[in-house]
């Protein structure tokens, strides 16, 4: 049974609330409004991708786009079950579309979680077929993108990442007026930046709601839809990580811990796990890179949260490791902006990031502050060659400045959208 056409134009014709833009990532949805790739927004559970397709739902109407024309549709809301067989999604939207001629307009369609509907894959394909259209999609894990998608719509679509929030859109969404960037970075770092949790403004409320996201992810998005057997495993590699985030872990490393708490599991049922905690975009590899000999290098790599609230939420010991959650800010960042990230090795010394894009690569040490009587952070950095971009991040306003050709920034100016270079 599916959702009557009254139910459908009710959904179509319900106002929406007041959205507060996310135009690092609206921009580039509207850049391909009306073109032929099928848009992909991927992302973490709860970073907002639902929240985004509202926005372009929003734009599209204030474009003159009429309602019926619009078929916005999540796949995680009870109202559509009934269409989560293929088959009855496709007769559902053949429907709307036969009832719905009255105009030239093309049809938007607005797929949410679209990996809950069996051989989705099909139906967006044919889609394209059945009338003019532009379509979005978003989904919750990486997998959205392999098999049969890239048989299916091999060159034919586009990947928008997404993030939760920035520092400076934290700051907008953010229910409390603060003097200082300072207090808003302090909150930021200790409750992170999904959508739903900065809007909130009492502190039990954000550490019950936090604890709700990351068991929906783990839960969800990882062991039920991987039917994972050693559930129990996979959520002591998901706190490792959590509580080494900056450190580099290796397999056998997790391994260890694991056998020292009474537990085995082989190493590749761990690096299956990491995997599908990747795939759930919980968290990020940093892999090293050997900047003479130019190659990556195996075993290890560093891994980021996707969003620092989690180790709030997650980890005991709280207000620790303040430059390793200061680091995973800055990596997150870079990514936002569009850089490829990885740990630099150079003669035995550790460049935190080699962020590079096609026409440009920076080298970044990151830092709470400069210790007294203490080179180490720049003469890292040093080992760099004159004439490449160097910079050092770090929370102390008294470090900022220029040290050999080196840049000293400020982790606030950074995060308010200062450019490297």
């Amino acid at each position: 049974m599916t959702p009557s056409t009254s139910q459908a134009a009710n959904q179509q014709s319900q106002p929406a609330p007041r959205l507060l833009n996310r135009p690092l990532y609206m921009d580039k949805l509207t850049s391909y409004l009306n073109t032929d790739f099928i848009k992909v927004i991927t992302g973490v559970r709860r970073s907002g991708k639902s929240y985004l397709l509202l926005l372009l739902k929003e734009h599209l109407q204030n474009q003159g786009v009429p309602g019926s024309h619009i078929i916005y549709l999540s796949f995680e809301n009870p109202e559509n079950f009934a269409l989560l067989e293929g088959k009855d999604l496709c007769n559902f939207l053949r429907e709307q579309i036969q009832q719905n001629t009255e105009n030239s307009h093309p049809y938007y369609f607005l797929f949410d979680e679209i990996q809950e509907v069996s051989g989705w894959q099909k139906i967006v394909n044919g889609l394209r077929l059945l009338c003019p259209c532009d379509i979005y999609l978003t989904g919750s894990n990486a997998s959205l993108l392999s098999g049969e998608l890239a048989t299916y719509l091999a060159g034919r679509y586009v990947e928008i990442p997404i993030l939760p929030l920035s520092f400076t859109e934290f700051k907008a969404f953010s229910p409390i007026s603060r003097e200082h960037d300072e207090d808003y970075l302090t909150d930021y770092l200790e409750y992170g930046g999904f959508p739903s949790i900065a809007l909130q403004s009492s502190p039990n409320l954000k550490d019950d709601a936090l604890k709700g996201i990351y068991n929906s992810i783990v839960l969800h998005d990882v062991i039920s839809r991987a039917t994972v057997r050693e559930p129990q495993i996979l959520q002591k590699v998901a706190l490792f990580l959590l509580d080494n985030i900056g450190n580099l872990v290796n397999t056998n490393k997790i391994a260890n811990i694991l056998r020292t708490s009474g537990q085995k599991a082989s190493n590749n049922t761990i690096d299956s796990y990491m995997d599908l905690l990747e795939n759930a975009f919980l968290f990020y590899p940093a892999p090293r890179y050997n900047i003479r000999g130019k190659e990556f290098l195996a075993r290890s790599a560093k891994y980021y949260t996707v969003d620092l609230g989690f180790v709030h939420s997650q980890i005991a010991r709280r207000g620790r490791n303040y430059g390793s959650r200061l680091e995973n800010l800055v990596y997150l960042e870079l990514r936002r902006r569009g850089y490829t990230v990885s740990i630099g090795q150079l003669d035995g010394k550790e460049i935190d990031f080699v962020a590079e894009k096609p026409d440009q690569t920076a080298y970044l040490q990151i830092a709470d502050h400069i210790p007294e009587n203490s080179q180490r952070e720049t003469d890292n950095l040093l080992a760099i060659p004159t004439g490449h971009q160097r910079f050092l991040i770090t929370n102390s306003w008294s470090d900022v400045g220029s040290v050999d050709g080196i840049t000293i920034m400020h982790a606030l100016d950074f995060l308010n959208g200062k450019e490297l270079g």
